[in-house]
């Protein structure tokens, strides 16, 4: 197993490091995320109107709400719509203490940008000294159940503290982000009876071209990974950059079942 370990370090090195061994072609690699990706569906302006109208009706009948965002494409475009049309929406932020350098020098621009609108949590210092002393830093690698365990300590624990209180959170799923986002409703209330808390996805209609579209257009900050093959940027040693036309969750926990790429955050409970 440690050998195994070993390989997977090595590999996500390799990844990590700014010219992705995964990327199609050297050409490829040098494009920027918009050049490859902004293309505004047809229906694009109902969209973000549509979205628009979601963001205010969340504050008017669905508050107190917050905003999650992992600093992804989606997260900052969803961010963006929200103080663009002046709906003064809290952001929140899970720095799980392993994230991509990359993705924390986006965290510091959003800081700046958002102020006292934003707020920063993260894993409790002794939970996770605990795990690692027990486990080792990457024992995620060694079984799904040591995984979710680092994701539980890291990033579940975290969100129930920033969602204390709230009754709506919002999010920047997509369906077309994988075959288990693929029904993602703009209102899900389905966990009201668990959590007390409604989950609103404004952007669930959105394209990837969407996206960049709207990036584009109004100079959004994004995450320089993208540019490098990663549509989907969680914890570093859980992320690897894609291949174009791969499934844009595929490389996150590239190691396990393809079936359900989740850490438990947006994860549904079997009923």
């Amino acid at each position: 197993m440690s050998n195994d370990v070993s390989n997977i370090s090595s590999n996500l090195a390799n990844t990590s490091s700014g010219m992705s061994f995964l990327s199609p072609t050297n050409t490829a690699v040098q494009a920027k995320a918009i050049t490859l990706y902004a293309q505004k569906s047809t229906h694009f302006d109902a969209l973000l109107q549509d979205t628009i109208s979601l963001l205010q009706k969340a504050i008017t009948e669905y508050g107190p709400v917050v905003q999650a965002s992992s600093l992804g494409a989606e997260d900052m475009v969803l961010t963006h719509i929200a103080q663009n049309n002046g709906i003064a929406i809290p952001v929140f932020v899970l720095e799980t203490g392993r994230l991509h350098a990359e993705t924390l020098d986006l965290l510091e621009k959003t800081k700046a940008q958002l102020g006292d609108l934003l707020t920063v949590y993260s894993p409790q210092a002794d939970d996770v000294q605990t795990y690692i002393q027990t486990h080792g830093l990457d024992a995620i690698y060694e079984s799904i159940e040591l995984r979710k365990a680092c994701c539980q300590i890291r990033k579940l624990e975290p969100l129930e503290r920033a969602l204390a209180g709230k009754k709506t959170w919002l999010t920047g799923l997509r369906r077309e982000q994988s075959g288990a986002r693929s029904v993602v409703p703009f209102i899900d209330e389905s966990e009201v009876n668990s959590t007390g808390r409604v989950k609103i996805n404004p952007l669930a209609a959105w394209s990837w071209g969407d996206i960049w579209h709207y990036i584009q257009t109004h100079q959004v900050n994004y995450n320089v990974l993208h540019d490098q093959f990663f549509p989907s940027i969680g914890c570093e040693p859980c992320t690897r950059a894609v291949t174009l036309g791969e499934d844009p969750r595929s490389g996150r926990w590239w190691w396990e079942d393809a079936s359900l790429k989740e850490c438990g955050l947006h994860a549904k409970t079997p009923s």
